[in-house]
């Protein structure tokens, strides 16, 4: 939970009357996750007259202010200004007031790619990494969207899935661990032209976890890694 900088002690609050006051104490109460007005007229039992005059002066204070819930965008929601609305209610980093930003999302997936592509084979550790260090984006992304962006690369035809072989271009990325690998030049949307490092075997390869270079399995004695490096 987010919190802003607290009112100082000749806050605006300390004037409100009574039925503010109840009104600003449930909208408050609920802090980062704020409060539908059908649910405050519930809370606070006030009738309707002196309900919407109450959060008509809360919200010419600045106490209190509506946000949208990327949720239930039809529902008035209000949430108290010392409070940062919770990911919940505005949708995080891929929404700008309460519209999925599809403008932004694309900026952040070239970004994406064009890392995986500098990278030739990343996993999702390094790319986040990648992009942190860049300092391009003023916020962090978290594991959870880092995947989310990678897995929209794998769907939009640009990026790859594939499993580290501990070869080569694996090397330093441990046997059977996910990595991902640009289908084109920088992932260039659009991209559908597949090459040969598209069908390696050893993708989809179900012994790949036991697979190691002095090993029983082994891609030295594989008959299908032999007929792909024929390709």
């Amino acid at each position: 939970m987010s919190k802003r900088k607290q009112p100082d002690s000749s806050s605006p609050a300390d004037s409100l009357s009574q039925n503010e006051r109840i009104l600003y104490n449930v909208i408050h109460s609920k802090q980062d996750m704020g409060i539908w007005t059908r649910d405050m007229k519930k809370e606070t039992n006030l009738p309707d007259k002196v309900f919407n005059a109450a959060l008509k002066t809360l919200q010419a204070k600045k106490l209190i202010q509506e946000v949208v819930n990327v949720q239930s965008k039809g529902r008035k929601h209000y949430i108290a200004t010392e409070f940062e609305p919770s990911k919940e209610l505005t949708g995080g980093a891929w929404y700008s007031e309460g519209k999925l930003d599809k403008d932004y999302i694309n900026l952040v997936k070239d970004q994406f790619a064009k890392m995986i592509y500098q990278q030739k084979v990343a996993t999702l550790e390094g790319i986040a990494d990648a992009i942190r260090k860049t300092k391009i984006f003023k916020t962090e992304f978290t594991k959870q969207q880092t995947e989310e962006i990678v897995r929209d690369l794998v769907l939009d035809n640009r990026v790859m899935e594939v499993k580290s072989t501990g070869m080569g271009e694996f090397a330093s990325i441990q046997i059977g661990k996910v990595c991902y690998k640009c289908k084109g030049k920088g992932g260039t949307r659009g991209e559908t032209k597949v090459g040969a490092m598209a069908s390696i075997p050893c993708g989809v390869c179900p012994r790949i976890s036991q697979c190691t270079p002095d090993g029983i399995i082994s891609p030295s004695t594989c008959v299908y890694y032999a007929k792909w490096l024929d390709f």
